[in-house]
């Protein structure tokens, strides 16, 4: 096992972007580990010496996957909880890796003593996906058949796939059983690939703002952020050096990404249509404040994420139908048997309501022990992220019901 930072020149430390990001009219912010019960925590590394067997059909080996946990797991071992991250997020979930972080990891309100996944009661674990840059093999690892960096040579990845790699970390930490695995967005599906395919090893699972699969306007979206990258001379077919990473394009991309994390009536909250008070109104050039906000947390992406796994992942996202390799929706979800509890937004118009409540009408007819909360918040997508104190009770009086049985 190896420890120690997981890819240079990479901020690891910074989770998903989120609405939370204020851009560069923040304040500086003070450090203060009291605000991170968990205090300092690393991230961890394994390597397995196999070849995955893909969806594609193609084998993906040896594997790096990166890791945290947070916790101890009990003497019976039936304490474990998987956190399954977002699209651009990371293993590092909770706590911080130095004393100079400028934040906490990206779930720290949920993961650590007295939250919503006590880390007195229970052990916490979050892997990075494969095809991300954060530490697990990805497009910028080094391809054994080369001994140069994948880069496309890379295979096409599904989340169904990526399940498959967590299931190997699992094994190696000698778990048999999970608690629950919960996750957000692209952790959602993540959550309900565990679900149908590993029955025996999950006794739950916490969809949040999911869908069972990708919707023509989310690919439509995905394909602006694609043409994006490919459009800037610096992407060189995905062969640009690290240093010289085609930011322009891959700033653009994100920014469409991150317009459909938010909502028509979180923008105007933020936002309104209030004009850059460091432009003239008149001045060709000039920016409302909302311009500036994407155009900054743009360029800072570019400083933390490779593009190479940008694309990749967006990849996933698109392919993404639970129902693959099953005769329809119905055949996909009878084979989930273990208890369920889903979350929805009101004003998500990446995965709306309607994605999901597809899923529970389907479980509800099939008699399968689904809970569903459509969750009233304003914050669009990213509600998982910025109101999580509307919908974590549910989640604690689930955990507490399943550790009582």
């Amino acid at each position: 096992m190896r420890t120690g930072p997981a890819v240079p020149n990479l901020n690891v430390s910074a989770g998903p972007f989120s609405f939370l990001e204020k851009g560069p009219f923040l304040l500086p912010t003070v450090i203060d580990l009291n605000m991170s019960e968990l205090g300092i925590v690393k991230t961890e590394y394994v390597d397995f010496d196999v070849e995955l067997q893909l969806e594609s059909g193609r084998l993906l080996g040896p594997l790096t996957l990166a890791y945290e946990t947070y916790g101890r797991l009990n003497d019976n071992k039936s304490n474990a909880v998987l956190v399954a991250h977002a699209w651009t997020g990371d293993a590092h979930a909770a706590g911080r890796h130095d004393l100079e972080d400028r934040k906490p990891g990206w779930w720290d309100d949920m993961i650590g003593p007295g939250k919503v996944l006590d880390t007195n009661r229970y052990y916490v674990i979050c892997s990075n996906i494969i095809g991300s840059c954060f530490g697990s093999t990805g497009p910028t690892s080094i391809n054994p058949r080369t001994g140069k960096p994948y880069k496309l040579q890379f295979p096409v990845v599904m989340v169904r796939d990526m399940v498959r790699a967590q299931q190997l970390l699992i094994d190696h930490l000698g778990i048999d059983s999970l608690l629950t695995v919960i996750g957000g967005s692209m952790g959602a599906m993540q959550a309900l690939e565990w679900g149908i395919h590993y029955p025996e090893r999950v006794r739950s699972i916490i969809p949040i703002a999911g869908t069972g699969r990708a919707s023509p306007m989310a690919i439509a979206l995905n394909a602006l952020a694609r043409q994006a990258i490919y459009n800037d001379p610096m992407w060189r077919k995905g062969n640009y050096k690290p240093e010289h990473p085609p930011a322009d394009g891959l700033a653009l991309a994100r920014a469409v990404g991150h317009i459909s994390f938010l909502s028509d009536p979180s923008m105007q909250l933020k936002f309104g249509r209030r004009f850059s008070a460091r432009d003239g109104q008149f001045d060709f050039f000039g920016q409302f404040e909302v311009e500036r906000y994407l155009a900054y947390n743009g360029r800072s992406f570019v400083d933390r994420f490779d593009t190479n796994s940008f694309l990749y992942l967006a990849k996933v996202l698109d392919l993404y139908d639970v129902a693959w390799g099953f005769d329809g929706l119905e055949d996909a979800l009878s084979s989930l048997d273990c208890p369920s509890l889903w979350f929805a937004f009101t004003s998500d118009w990446l995965y709306p309501p309607y994605q999901t409540e597809e899923l529970i009408e389907v479980l509800r007819k099939q008699d399968k022990p689904a809970e569903y909360h459509l969750i009233d918040s304003d914050y669009g997508h990213d509600s998982f992220l910025v109101e999580p104190e509307k919908f974590t009770p549910k989640i604690v009086e689930f955990l507490d019901r399943l550790s009582a049985n």
